[in-house]
């Protein structure tokens, strides 16, 4: 059975060319056909030999600016699923083992990440995390979010190169099931917390955005929204209890480094932590905007009402970047 056509067997250049002649009859007809088919060197000489004339469309090119962007937005959904996969396997085959934790360069997997904090696991301070780690999974008996799979979520769903704009968070959520390793984000089928709440209100006063009925902010991530916490773990409802133990040291390099390497990055700092941040960030190069943290007890006094996603957008389009598509 000959293999179904794709859309880009659809879109390949004919290399005849149908011309439609009148019919006064619906039915086909050998004798009187309702079309001739012409080889494409019955086209005039001076449509085929004009060098100044545009070469025929390519199957790319032929494409929407909005289907170009559905399928690069696929293609990097593809790679962070994969990513995903690959972490979960190997936590599995950890357990398996009997071992139950996996070192943590091992669980960074986009590639341009390593290559953009090239020797940040050999540290010190990268070793001594790692141990203390070790010793929070295996030996706490306390759970230790997010899953291990999911530490580098934010590494692992944003290429660096692709780093468009940036929001920090503090630490995880210390609720079961709520931490998936993005800011602010927790998984379908799970309550939006209140600080994502108001980061809604606020997208839809801004941008007209509806309000989702899930706090999931993966599509964010994919599009080159790197939602990074500024400590990536945490012990079962004991909020900040793995601060201090070496992970701020590692995303402060995350964002010295997008500062130096790239150009143009939209920060958005909301509250006094995510703000201390902005030593790391060279305002000569990039965008910072700063406001109040969206929760209960400080979005009123300054989080609604700044704006920030339109202006990042704006900020975006002003360099010729394709802006966020914020809507979930």
């Amino acid at each position: 059975m000959a293999a179904s056509k794709t859309l880009m067997d659809y879109l390949q250049p004919s290399k005849r060319l149908k011309v439609s002649t009148p019919t006064s009859s619906s039915s086909s007809s050998s004798s009187s056909p309702k079309s001739l088919l012409l080889p494409v060197s019955s086209l005039s000489h001076s449509q085929s030999q004009d060098p100044h004339q545009s070469p025929p469309s390519s199957p790319s090119s032929a494409l929407t600016a909005h289907q170009k962007s559905r399928i690069e937005f696929n293609k990097f959904l593809a790679k962070s699923k994969r990513n995903l996969t690959i972490c979960s396997q190997k936590v599995s085959k950890s357990k398996a083992e009997g071992v139950g934790f996996v070192e943590l360069e091992d669980l960074l997997l986009e590639e341009t990440w390593l290559d953009a904090l090239p020797g940040e696991f050999q540290k010190p301070y990268a070793k001594t995390l790692c141990r203390f780690l070790e010793r929070e999974v295996c030996g706490s008996g306390v759970p230790i979010y997010p899953p291990q799979h999911l530490i580098f979520n934010a590494l692992n769903s944003t290429p660096f190169d692709r780093v468009k704009a940036v929001i920090i968070g503090q630490d995880p959520y210390h609720g079961p099931g709520q931490a998936m390793g993005l800011s602010f984000s927790v998984p379908e089928g799970v309550k939006v917390p209140s600080s994502l709440v108001n980061i809604f209100k606020e997208l839809q006063q801004d941008l007209g955005c509806s309000i989702p009925s899930h706090g999931n902010l993966e599509k964010w991530a994919v599009q080159g929204v790197l939602l990074l916490n500024a400590v990536l773990t945490v012990r079962s409802h004991q909020a900040n209890s793995h601060a201090k133990k070496g992970w701020e040291q590692f995303t402060d390099s995350v964002i010295r480094t997008i500062s130096q390497k790239q150009r143009g990055v939209v920060f958005l700092l909301w509250g006094n932590s995510a703000q201390e941040k902005s030593r790391l960030i060279d305002d000569t190069k990039h965008h910072i905007l700063k406001a109040a943290h969206p929760s209960g007890l400080s979005a009123n006094r300054g989080f609604f009402g700044c704006r920030h996603f339109s202006r990042t957008n704006k900020i975006l389009e002003q360099k010729g970047v394709p802006p966020i598509d914020w809507q979930l």
